[in-house]
């Protein structure tokens, strides 16, 4: 039997359960090379969101005063931040996952092991810079508390803070899946997903608000599932109230079927994939 193509009679769900310290190897070893010879380290994942913050809220509060124009109740540097957080998860995520199968060709041919640990442990190493990025959120809160700009809102709200992450890593590891199998087949996906990654921030909500008059426009960004992602954080954390149940059901309807149409694409492929490389 071909390297890489034998199977087992384990589910999907074992079968990576079986594997899962390769996976947390993999995801360090991916944390190790991301930050290998880096002065600041971590702190790149603080840096990357807060300098997107900041030059955002530049061009919204010089430019035009955005939390009039915008029609926002709190500081737009913070609700900026609470965008470009989970955003930053999101798109780090996928970058990562698109080149997963293509730089790890070596191990492909060599042994078997469940192909879907390479885009997970994309996504579990980019889980690591969002939790450093969340817990300088905190500190942002407390700035603009203590500055009399901001109210913090400490209600049940906060209790639905993981079943919008886990909504949230569902959609990105099914998304993850097909753009590392896609990209093994066909090349071009990378370059297509750098262009299309930094199109998508602007119509998911991060930076300013999606327009919701009903207009066939935002019907059609309401389709992204990122939009009611990105709301819900901001609804929990900085509105102090629960996230609008139906888009957050959309968006969970939307996250398992990719996550589980995704997995088991990739899990079919799996066996051609010595083959591409």
């Amino acid at each position: 039997m071909r390297v890489g193509v034998a199977r087992t009679h384990r589910g999907a769900v074992g079968d990576l359960v079986a594997h899962a310290e390769l996976l947390r190897s993999l995801a360090v070893r991916e944390l190790r090379v991301r930050y290998k010879q880096s002065l600041l380290g971590v702190g790149w994942a603080v840096l990357l969101p807060l300098s997107m913050m900041l030059v955002f809220t530049f061009v919204f509060t010089r430019a035009i005063d955005a939390s009039a124009a915008l029609g926002l109740d709190v500081p737009y540097a913070l609700y900026a931040y609470v965008g470009l957080v989970p955003w930053t998860f999101f798109a780090a995520s996928l970058n990562g996952c698109v080149n997963s199968l293509v730089a790890n060709r070596n191990l492909i041919t060599k042994i078997y092991f469940p192909r879907e640990v390479f885009p997970l442990s994309c996504v579990l190493s980019s889980g690591v810079d969002f939790a450093v990025a969340a817990a300088v959120l905190v500190v942002l809160m407390l700035y603009f508390a203590a500055g009399g700009q901001f109210t913090p809102r400490i209600g049940p709200a906060l209790a639905l803070l993981p079943v919008v992450l886990a909504i949230q890593i569902a959609l990105t590891a099914g998304l993850g899946m097909l753009l590392a199998m896609g990209n093994l087949f066909f090349r071009d996906v990378r370059q297509i997903f750098g262009v299309a990654i930094q199109l998508l921030m602007f119509v998911s909500g991060v930076v300013v608000p999606v327009p919701c008059d009903g207009s066939w426009t935002a019907r059609v960004i309401a389709l992204n599932p990122m939009v009611a992602i990105i709301g819900a954080y901001r609804d929990c954390l900085i509105h102090g109230r629960a996230p609008a149940a139906p888009g957050l059901l959309y968006a969970g309807v939307i996250a398992s079927l990719t996550l589980v149409f995704g997995w088991a694409l990739f899990r079919r492929a799996a066996v051609r994939f010595a083959e591409c490389i």
